[in-house]
């Protein structure tokens, strides 16, 4: 078992497109597997912030839980229920464990170990995340176009970022709103 994790994980750094297509990836245990891999996820990147600041480590886990699944409705609702093509019928759970699986790039972050080598690394790793989403997204929804589950990934990443900063802004008091 511990074997299919690993290798899992090293197709998905890879990038390799089989690893989102063969149903055997997506068996039993593959939701564990890809919950473990956000967990592990959320603790590199607060592995690789300690080295500039003190993050803690169990919130970054918790962190990454939520970040999965927010990744993985918006993906779903984007690329099933709104814009979806005509074999795009693919249960959540499918995808849910495949934006787990895309993540498995942020596992290098474990080797952010001096300041210098976090900004690169985490730079790099999102990106590569990034990649990885877009190819999850083509293989498990089935879409023709690259250009459609780079929409899809990219759609929902803005979703994500206005989320993120409306959230921070709201907590700053810096949102223009009305106290009537």
């Amino acid at each position: 078992m511990f074997a299919e994790f690993l290798n899992i994980i090293f197709k998905s750094i890879k990038l390799d497109r089989t690893l989102y297509s063969e149903n055997k990836n997506f068996g039993e245990a593959s939701i564990y597997f890809a919950g473990l891999i956000m967990i592990l996820d959320g603790i590199a990147g607060a592995v690789a912030a300690n080295t500039v600041i003190k993050t803690a480590v169990a919130m970054s886990g918790l962190t990454a839980i939520l970040t999965w699944f927010v990744w993985a409705i918006l993906i779903y609702v984007i690329g099933v229920k709104l814009f979806p093509d005509k074999q795009s019928k693919v249960p959540f759970k499918k995808i849910l464990t495949s934006v787990g699986y895309a993540h498995s790039p942020g596992l290098l972050r474990f080797f952010a170990i001096t300041p210098e080598l976090m900004i690169p690394i985490i730079f790099l790793t999102q990106f590569w995340i990034f990649a990885a989403l877009i190819i999850s997204t083509k293989q498990v929804l089935n879409l023709k176009s690259n250009f459609k589950a780079f929409g899809i990934v990219f759609m929902s990443f803005l979703t994500i970022a206005f989320l993120s900063i409306s959230f921070v802004m709201s907590r700053m008091d810096m949102l223009p709103v009305n106290n009537i």
